[in-house]
């Protein structure tokens, strides 16, 4: 879908469009996603138990069309969201389509920054995986991560890569198109969500391993847009965009960047 949609854009991508002031890194509206997340994750808790054990019951297991769901948005959510990162920036370089090239860059830079934080909080965290006893859902120990994979459930790192990937696509689109809010965004949220229920399928993790996943490929996907189009001309689209930025341009309501 995103490829059909960037493919014909070509004679916009001399421009890359910027927020008009400069944002701090965290703000008072991530605040209040990350407090909605916390609570949403602290009232699963207590039922992760339940989901899991729902998820593995026969019936739900031995259903071929679930089991070929779960095995597609896993995929889906990695290598899918890094492989379509990686496939936008090359598309929008080769042919010129600097949005396009844009959305890749900063969705990759998301998924990297959330998998980075992801896997650091899953080594102290060393929480044990639905797999390894289902009947004890609340079974941390700090930093038994280390000791290997079966301890590292929280947070879901593929939830992490499916909403760090649907928060930044969903971001940079609607500031290009606001008309897609309510097409592109619940698409690429829905999918995400779909991700990390196909973990739990998987016996791979809780449910609140999930919500917690979700939170931070969220919060990151949005602040790496905030941050990146409200401080135009940083290194790292100057490198990998091109981008030549002349002071005092791209800080103002309809200003440009020069590619």
């Amino acid at each position: 879908m995103l490829f059909l949609l960037f493919a014909p854009t070509g004679a916009r991508g001399q421009v890359a469009d910027t927020i008009s002031r400069k944002t701090p890194l965290f703000t008072a509206s991530d605040a209040a996603i990350f407090g909605g997340f916390a609570l949403a994750t602290v009232a699963v808790a207590p039922i992760d138990r339940y989901f899991a054990t729902r998820l593995q019951d026969p019936a739900a297991q031995e259903n071929r069309f679930l089991r070929r769901s779960a095995t597609g948005f896993r995929l889906l959510g990695i290598p899918g969201s890094i492989g379509t990162s990686a496939g936008l920036y090359l598309l929008g370089r080769f042919q010129g389509q600097t949005r396009t090239a844009d959305l890749g860059l900063h969705s990759a830079e998301a998924i990297l920054l959330g998998s980075g934080v992801g896997v650091a909080i899953k080594l102290l965290a060393g929480r044990a995986r639905p797999y390894a006893d289902i009947e004890k859902p609340h079974d941390f120990q700090l930093a038994r991560g280390l000791e290997g994979d079966s301890f590292r459930s929280f947070p879901s790192g593929h939830t992490i890569a499916a909403f760090a990937f649907a928060s930044t696509v969903s971001r940079e689109t609607v500031m290009w198109w606001p008309h897609t809010r309510w097409t592109i965004g619940p698409v690429m949220y829905g999918g995400a969500t779909l991700v990390g229920i196909s973990r739990m399928y998987n016996n791979q993790h809780w449910a609140s391993d999930v919500m917690a996943g979700a939170a931070i490929g969220t919060l990151i996907g949005l602040n790496v847009v905030r941050y990146q189009h409200s401080n135009p001309g940083n290194r790292l689209d100057r490198t990998l965009l091109k981008v030549t930025w002349i002071p005092g341009v791209g800080r103002t309501p309809g200003s440009v960047l020069l590619f």
